[in-house]
C-alpha cells in the first residue's frame, strides 16, 4: 500500500527508473507541499540512487537560509511568485549533488489567498546542471488543500522528466 494515489506512485517509479539507469540525481525545494514530492519519490524501493536531498522551506526565512532566495526577491515579488520559484530551484540544484531540482511554491488553501494570488496559484521551476529552466504558473482553483498539493506533485513529477530530457 503506498501514501500517494496510483498515478503519482507510477510518475514516481518512471522518474527512479529513468533517472537511475542515466545516473542522475534530483533535489527537491518544497514550499506549499511541505516535501511530499521527496516522499513521493522516496516511496519508490531504489530511490536512494536517484534522491539526493530535500529542502522544506515553507517560511521565507527558510528560503533565504537554506537555499539562498534573497531578501530582495521576496520584498519585490513574495514568495509565491515566479522569481521566487527560479531562485528555490537554483538554490536546490547548488546545495546538492543533483543533476535536476525541482522547487514549487503556492497558496495550499483554504486561507492565504488574494485577488492577486488566489488559492490553487502554485509557481514550480525545474532546473538541471545541463543549463535547462522550465517554470510553469498553475492555477488549479479553490479545489481543497490535499487536491492542490496533489496536483503540485503531479505537475512537479512530469517537470522532473522534462527537464532531464
Amino acid at each position: 500500500m503506498s501514501l500517494f494515489p496510483a498515478d503519482i506512485e507510477e510518475q514516481a517509479r518512471r522518474i527512479i527508473l529513468d533517472f537511475t539507469a542515466r545516473r542522475l540525481m534530483v533535489s527537491t525545494a518544497e514550499s506549499c507541499t511541505g516535501g511530499l514530492i521527496a516522499g513521493a519519490l522516496t516511496e519508490i524501493s531504489g530511490s536512494s540512487a536517484v534522491v539526493d536531498r530535500g529542502f522544506v522551506t515553507y517560511t521565507n526565512q527558510a528560503k533565504m537560509d537554506l537555499i539562498g532566495v534573497t531578501a530582495a526577491t521576496l520584498a519585490a515579488h513574495g514568495a509565491v511568485s515566479r522569481q521566487t520559484a527560479l531562485q528555490m530551484a537554483h538554490g536546490a540544484l547548488y546545495r546538492s549533488r543533483a543533476s535536476v531540482a525541482i522547487a514549487v511554491t503556492g497558496i495550499a488553501g483554504p486561507g492565504g489567498g488574494s485577488a492577486e494570488k488566489p488559492i490553487g496559484l502554485v509557481h514550480l521551476t525545474a532546473q538541471s546542471r545541463a543549463g535547462t529552466i522550465l517554470h510553469r504558473e498553475m492555477r488549479y482553483g479553490d479545489i481543497g488543500r490535499t487536491e492542490v498539493r496533489l496536483a503540485t506533485i503531479r505537475t512537479a513529477l512530469e517537470m522532473l522528466l522534462e527537464t532531464a530530457g
